[in-house]
């Protein structure tokens, strides 16, 4: 089967000019941080995925039905409701690491937090190290 369009997919846009046009301030900064915490947790350069998605690492999938893509390890999106960070590809197996990391909702593959200061900065990369090596395990997590 022929590799499958995703919608989101990297672009050459600028992640800085990005981080730079986030509102409201109090978003901006947390933007920033982010920014800062998933470079160091990573060890990757970010690209931009789609207009709106900070992306660090990527990773080639090929499921079982064919269907293959390329896809972002790990990141995060300064959305106008939340802050979405993406880990991939879920979360099913962190509940003890999402117990300690404060005020947050979940979504499939995506952790919803209003704000930095609801959550523990010392427990995310730790929830961000153990997304990495899950998905590496099933899928080779590349740099970007």
């Amino acid at each position: 089967m022929p590799r499958s369009e995703n919608k989101t997919v990297p672009t050459k846009a600028s992640v800085a000019r990005f981080l730079s046009i986030v509102e409201p301030a109090s978003k901006a900064a947390d933007a920033q941080a982010l920014d800062a915490l998933f470079r160091e947790t990573t060890g990757f350069e970010p690209v931009m995925w789609g207009g709106s998605i900070v992306g660090y690492g990527r990773y080639h999938y090929r499921y079982k039905s064919g269907r293959e893509g390329d896809f972002l390890a790990t990141g995060f999106s300064p959305r106008k409701a939340a802050l979405s960070i993406y880990i991939m590809p879920g979360y099913a197996d962190f509940g003890d690491i999402l117990s300690r990391l404060g005020k947050h909702k979940l979504g499939k593959s995506c952790l919803y937090v209003n704000k930095l200061a609801d959550i523990d900065l010392d427990v995310l990369p730790e929830l961000i190290r153990a997304g990495l090596e899950d998905l590496n395990r099933r899928w080779p997590v590349e740099p970007t």
